[in-house]
């Protein structure tokens, strides 16, 4: 009865996902693709980053020329290249075909992940003083937030929702309906696609690329392929949706402090481009 009540809740869920099918592409490339969810506007986003660097970097620059540094880069390197290790993470394993095809659980070693900074190194004088002005500048683009109790609230509460979303019944339904599509077609039987594109065997560098192995490749391609046939990203991501849902319900006061707490940053790093960028 059980087993019974988990096929029929994931029933239910897919018919949803396809009732809102004309405006999701037919085959789901990237996790941007499957539509937002309940979180995302709590979030800390890629754009709020990209502001953010370019705000503290104006900043930092500010403060190196009262130090007496006039002419710092806004994106120095430092004295000495640091070894970078990348880490890789993604929210439902490979989506696209093509790409499983050619770079498996990798991509193109030409679009290196790890940004590389655009200007000159920093002498070891400038290096002297820029761990303070780099703390001063993260400061003023905090002022006013409460850090313990709301910075991020979201992002907090992700780590447990994810929790839930692992253990939902009708989500373990759908990666062993995914394991055992992959066994059909001579591939380990992964517990969940997070466990393919993680496995050890694909030997990830420190820029987290990996070697696009023959073997790699068609176990990339097998994993599309079972996704796409029994809609398991849709499913996880309907299942995400529905369990952040009931969590923002639950914290509501919270989710909209942290949501306030992000505004205010936003506008603070905002003022900070207006004026000095």
């Amino acid at each position: 009865m059980m087993r019974r009540g988990w096929r029929l809740g994931a029933v239910a869920m897919l018919a949803a996902i396809c009732a809102s099918g004309p405006q999701r592409p037919e085959a789901i490339r990237t996790a941007s693709d499957l539509g937002p969810l309940p979180a995302g506007r709590y979030l800390y986003t890629p754009q709020d980053y990209q502001q953010s660097q370019r705000a503290t970097a104006l900043l930092v620059r500010q403060c190196m020329a009262e130090h007496g540094h006039p002419g710092f880069p806004l994106d120095p390197r430092y004295p000495t290249d640091p070894l970078v290790a990348t880490a890789v993470g993604t929210d439902y394993g490979v989506l696209d075909l093509d790409a499983a095809r050619r770079w498996g659980y990798g991509w193109d070693p030409a679009k290196s992940l790890a940004a590389r900074p655009k200007g000159r190194r920093m002498t070891d004088a400038e290096y002297a003083d820029f761990p303070a002005c780099h703390a001063d500048a993260d400061r003023q683009l905090m002022r006013g937030i409460d850090l313990k109790r709301n910075w991020l609230y979201a992002g907090t509460r992700a780590i447990e929702v994810d929790k839930a979303v692992e253990q939902d019944p009708r989500l373990r339904a759908a990666w062993a309906v995914w394991s055992r599509c992959m066994t059909e077609q001579g591939f380990p039987r992964y517990p969940d696609p997070v466990a393919a594109y993680t496995d050890t065997a694909w030997q990830r560098d420190s820029d987290g690329n990996t070697r696009h192995t023959q073997r790699e490749r068609a176990t990339a391609v097998a994993d599309v392929t079972c996704k796409r046939r029994h809609h398991t990203a849709e499913l996880w991501h309907a299942t995400r949706a529905q369990q952040q849902a009931w969590d923002i319900a639950r914290h509501r006061d919270r989710y909209a402090a942290g949501l306030e707490a992000l505004r205010t940053y936003r506008a603070t790093v905002a003022g900070v481009l207006r004026k000095l960028g």
